[in-house]
């Protein structure tokens, strides 16, 4: 199942993506008497509990005005407002390789914050002072059930789903400290979508194709599997020193191809458009704008 966010003048509604169109979720529950709250943030806190639900729904609509065309829509943040935002840094061998990093021993993990939050199409505003900005094609996964202490052999199963995202990054600010935050969680700095695709129809998270282009130009191309830690590994060591919820997310690291890892860096600036795709998991859009 494919689900996506689209905006309305009532906020960002939820929607399944069929061969009839998006199916507006809300309305569709309206339809069949069901009286609880189905937005966006009230699903994704919910978790893997509605999944189920949620097909239902999907089967047994049948009235075409509940379709709409998916072109029409404007998308909102795939998953609008997560709880925790966790990242991971240096999480691919060529990515450590291109920045001369030493391969990690832990999962190096880092936050954003939800003002970092961004839809596809979103424009990406770029302060004057922010001259080292950088594009990070990355994996999403959207925690679908509450995770402590859990195994690397059980944390599959605590996913709803995954996502394309854009880990932006400003370099400059993000190396001024000593810790990476300044540099990361700006706003705007982290798109994600159009899509959450469920766990059920990606089988192997460590084997997928990871993309991205500035401009056109093919800039990151690299597969899942060049990975570190693996996702159900940052699950269980993340799971180890938190509590995660439904609908947290987390950015499983970038690969090569960033600006970073070049000779001769040309750093985003605004016109500037990146694509990531995560294969299955539709294409991410956003261009660069002035603040």
């Amino acid at each position: 199942m494919r689900l996506t966010t689209y905006q309305t003048g009532d906020g960002n509604q939820l929607g399944i993506v069929t061969e009839r169109g998006i199916l507006d979720v809300a309305a569709a529950a309206a339809a069949a008497g069901v009286q609880r709250s189905i937005t966006p943030d009230a699903v994704y806190g919910r978790g893997n509990a509605v999944l189920g639900r949620l097909r239902m729904l999907a089967e047994s609509a049948t009235d075409a005005a509940l379709y709409l065309n998916e072109a029409d829509l404007t998308y909102g943040p795939a998953v609008p407002n997560p709880g925790k935002i966790l990242c991971v840094g240096l999480n691919y061998q060529k990515h450590a390789a291109e920045t001369g990093a030493t391969p990690p021993d832990e999962p190096v993990l880092f936050s954003k914050f939800n003002n970092s939050i961004a839809a596809p199409n979103e424009v990406i505003p770029l302060q004057g002072d922010w001259t080292r900005v950088d594009y990070e094609s990355e994996l999403g996964v959207v925690i679908g059930a509450t995770a402590r202490n859990v195994s690397v052999d059980d944390a599959l199963d605590y996913v709803l789903g995954y996502c394309n995202m854009n880990d932006l990054s400003e370099r400059r600010l993000q190396m001024l400290s000593g810790q990476w935050l300044l540099g990361k969680t700006l706003d705007k700095f982290l798109p994600l979508g159009p899509y959450v695709v469920t766990a059920d129809e990606v089988p192997d998270p460590q084997n997928l194709a990871i993309k991205g282009w500035l401009n056109g130009e093919l800039r990151q191309s690299s597969n899942t599997a060049d990975m570190i830690f693996t996702v159900a590994e940052v699950i269980a060591y993340a799971s180890k020193v938190m509590t995660l919820s439904p609908g947290d997310v987390i950015s499983t690291g970038t690969p090569e191809g960033v600006i970073m890892g070049m000779e001769d860096k040309v750093w985003l600036k605004a016109g500037d458009e990146y694509s990531v795709e995560v294969e299955g998991l539709g294409r991410l859009v956003n261009r660069m704008v002035e603040a």
